[in-house]
Order: structure tokens, then C-alpha cells, then sequence
């Protein structure tokens, strides 16, 4: 098992470009960071190997991926070279000026294999990830299983966690921006003005990259957030330790949380906006929801946010539900940073 671990560091380590083979559709799914996509096989392409493989056996697919690769072998030359090219332009250090192309695949078989052949052809070094993206799954997952140090930052709607994380981190705290790696903010608006979010495998890694830079026994802040962030699943093991760490609960007035969900929400376009009310219209109640449609309409946007506010502090409440070792801290009327700064690191003490 240690074994492994090492192999997967020790490829990790190695200067040059992380080349990923698989096709987009298992690239899309989840993927090593900083890799770069040059598929053999498209998705359709793909499919049917694994077809004649299952009916046919081994040699037959292996004949069948020979003739997809043929009419495009010399497109996937010029890409790899392209790569190689762009990191010997961007490397400042002459030493790195040869990279060694990091290559893999699903489990490091045939399709890494034989771009590793074809590079050696072309007197290029490259290297195989032994047991391919599935290792670095394994390391992954297990990422979750270990002890973490974590503070939960709660707080209703309004009450500028994600600021304070952020403030956090720029001053050299452990903070990790779960709504920020989702691309969601967790709520019903929470799309709006958010790229597309990744895969939930992929959100997965990139929680395990953010845990792999800290320093294992000092604290990590996190928002409080459900299980779900849009349609991305926090790991279970994660949240599971999430559920039964210290919280911070940042208490705000209601006209500061007004304010600042008038600031987040007003700049977004109104059909988005109403879109957003009618996914939520049953737990809304026709009454409030034709109060915030109408409001969205005139440019209300006080009435909009109270119209849903108390809807969003009823699930607030549901979800914190069981929380242990809670520590209030009254942000109201606080939005300078070294005053955020200050009361933290007093609850930090206390």
C-alpha cells in the first residue's frame, strides 16, 4: 500500500507535462490536476473497443484500437510535441528544459504504454503512472479517511462566511472554499454567476489537493454547508467529521444580512433571478413567491431578499440540527478586516 503511495509521489515530483490519455468522457469524470487531455480514443471510439473486448477478447480490441489510432496517430504526435514545446518556451531553468512527459492512463495499461513506446521513438523521455488514475483515486479517497483538524464557520444567509474564509486565507489560515470548488454557493441562487460545476469525482480531488498542502495538526476552516452543494456530494468521511467539529456561528443583524445579500444578488439578470424563486415556489407558498417575482420585476431587491430569507433561515436551522461545541460570535455591524481578524483569533484563544 506504502508502495503505491510512493510511486504516485514520486511521479508527481517529476518535471514535466502530466499528459492524461483516457478519453474526454473519463477525463471529464475525473481527472489528476494540471493534466492535459491528448485521448487515443473519443468517447464513441472507446465504447466500442471495450465491446469487442468483452465479445471478442483481447486481441481483436487491441486490432480495433490499432485501426481507430492509425488515422490519428500523427495528430496526437504534433499535440505531444505541442505540449513539450510550451513547457520548454515557459521553463526559466535550463535544467528543466528536457521534460520528462508524465503519462497515464486508467490503470497504466496499453494506452499510456504506447504513447511512452511512441515518445522513446523520438528519442523524447516519458514515464507510465503504474495503476494509472485508479492509484490516484485510491490516494484520493483515503484522504478522507484520515483526522482533520477542522472548524466549521456557520452563520444564516447574509452573514459573510465566505468573506471571512477568504479573509482567512489571505492571511496564511487553512481554509478550504468548498462553495468556491463546487462552483455553487448551496442554495437555490446558488448557480448564479458560477461556472459550470465539476463532476462530483473531480470535486472530490480537488478537496484532496487542498488537504494535501496543509499541516496535518493545525486547524482548517470550512463553511457549514449539507451534504450537497448544488450536485456535488461532499466525501462522507469528510463530512462526517464536518458534522461533529467546533463551530464558529457568525451572528449578523437582520438589516447587515439584507445588505448583504442585496450586494451578492442585484447584479444578476431577471429571468435568472425568477427562475431561481420558482424552483423553490412549493416551499415559498404562492404568497411569497409572487411577492418576490413582483419585487424581482420592480428592482426591490429588499423586498426579494426578505421575501426568501426567512425560507432559507428555517432550513439553516433544520440543518444545524445536532451540531456540538458551537461558539457565537456577533459580527453585526463588523466589516472592516483587521476587526474580523482580531475576533477570530480571540475565539481562536478562548
Amino acid at each position: 500500500m506504502n508502495s503505491r503511495k510512493e510511486e504516485l509521489e514520486k511521479f508527481r515530483k517529476l518535471n514535466g507535462p502530466l499528459i492524461d490519455v483516457r478519453s474526454p468522457g473519463e477525463y471529464y469524470k475525473g481527472h489528476m490536476p494540471n493534466s492535459i487531455n491528448i485521448p487515443l480514443f473519443d468517447n464513441e471510439e472507446r465504447s466500442i473497443v471495450g465491446t469487442v473486448y468483452k465479445n471478442y477478447g483481447r486481441q481483436e480490441a487491441v486490432i480495433k484500437g490499432l485501426e481507430f489510432l492509425s488515422i490519428k496517430i500523427e495528430n496526437i504526435i504534433n499535440k505531444l510535441f505541442e505540449v513539450i514545446n510550451d513547457h520548454q518556451l515557459t521553463s526559466h531553468n535550463s535544467q528543466f528544459s528536457d521534460p520528462t512527459l508524465k503519462i497515464y492512463c486508467a490503470r497504466g495499461g496499453m494506452r499510456s504504454q504506447s504513447i511512452c513506446w511512441l515518445l522513446e521513438k523520438y528519442n523524447h523521455k516519458s514515464v507510465t503512472l503504474k495503476n494509472g488514475y485508479k492509484s490516484y483515486r485510491k490516494w484520493t479517497l483515503d484522504s478522507f479517511n484520515k483526522k482533520w483538524k477542522i472548524v466549521v464557520m456557520g452563520g444564516k444567509t447574509g452573514t459573510g462566511k465566505t468573506k471571512i474564509l477568504k479573509l482567512l486565507r489571505d492571511n496564511n489560515y487553512q481554509i478550504i472554499d468548498l462553495e468556491g470548488l463546487a462552483s455553487h454557493r448551496g442554495s437555490t441562487f446558488g448557480g448564479l454567476g458560477m461556472k459550470a460545476q465539476p463532476s462530483n469525482e473531480q470535486f472530490e480531488n480537488t478537496i484532496a489537493e487542498e488537504l494535501k498542502g496543509f499541516i496535518k495538526n493545525k486547524k482548517i476552516f470550512v463553511e457549514a454547508e449539507s451534504a450537497n452543494i448544488g450536485k456535488c456530494k461532499i466525501p462522507h468521511e469528510f463530512f462526517s467529521q464536518m458534522k461533529t467539529a467546533d463551530r464558529i456561528e457568525i451572528i449578523k443583524s437582520e438589516s447587515n444580512r439584507l445588505e448583504e445579500l442585496i450586494k451578492t444578488y442585484s447584479i444578476f439578470e431577471e429571468k435568472d433571478l425568477i427562475e431561481a424563486v420558482l424552483r423553490i415556489k412549493k416551499r415559498l407558498g404562492p404568497q411569497r413567491t409572487t411577492i418576490a417575482i413582483e419585487s424581482i420585476k420592480n428592482k426591490d431587491w429588499k423586498s426579494v431578499c426578505k421575501s426568501v430569507l426567512e425560507y432559507y433561515d428555517k432550513c439553516y436551522d433544520y440543518e444545524k440540527t445536532g451540531a456540538n461545541n458551537i461558539k457565537t460570535l456577533d459580527m453585526t455591524d463588523i466589516f472592516d478586516d483587521q476587526t474580523t481578524l482580531r475576533l477570530i483569533k480571540e475565539y481562536m484563544k478562548s
